[in-house]
């Protein structure tokens, strides 16, 4: 059995439409908030994933590091923006892997927004993969703002023995109160 101790970050933005966000971006939010206490977060980066892509054998090496990291995750964090879904490549690999094999929870993480109280309103930005996956059942997602008390609580509460009800779970306005949203 692997131990499965770290948070995967999962991110994808456009730089021609968001051209202030790098794939390190929200990383580098997590860590400097301390979302998790011992820093534990991995991520395959958007220059290992670029130079994979011209190369048949570097995107299997690419790919079967990513599936390495995943198989030690307890969970994902996917950060969805406005452009996200435009990845039809590694972030569907990313959710098909977590989902399917690892079956481990994803935190869907919206950055701009201050609570969700309908993760359904927010389906157009889901990748597909994403949508398929809600839709057929076999997702369990949490959908969250991008802020530090709702990605503390999830990274620490959601893992493998603790996965959120179903795809479309969220907090209740009670909860974000209580974290002064």
């Amino acid at each position: 059995m692997t131990d499965r101790a770290s948070t995967y970050v999962a991110s994808y933005a456009n730089p021609e439409k968001e051209p202030d966000v790098t794939d390190t971006h929200y990383l580098e939010l997590l860590k400097a908030w301390g979302v998790r206490d011992d820093g534990n977060f991995i991520v395959t980066d958007i220059r290992e994933k670029s130079e994979a892509r011209a190369s048949v054998r570097l995107r299997e090496f690419t790919e079967r590091h990513l599936r390495m990291r995943l198989d030690n995750a307890k969970n994902v964090v996917l950060v969805i923006s406005e452009t996200t879904r435009e990845d039809n490549e590694w972030i569907p690999l990313e959710i098909r892997y977590a989902v399917d094999d690892c079956e481990i929870p994803i935190i869907a993480a919206y950055p701009g927004h201050e609570v969700i109280l309908d993760p359904t309103e927010l389906a157009p930005l889901w990748p597909a993969a994403l949508a398929k996956r809600i839709r057929e059942g076999t997702a369990r997602v949490i959908h969250i703002p991008f802020r530090l008390e709702a990605l503390k609580d999830a990274v620490a509460q959601f893992g493998p023995a603790k996965r959120p009800q179903s795809g479309l779970s969220f907090y209740d306005i009670e909860t974000y109160r209580g974290w002064g949203y």
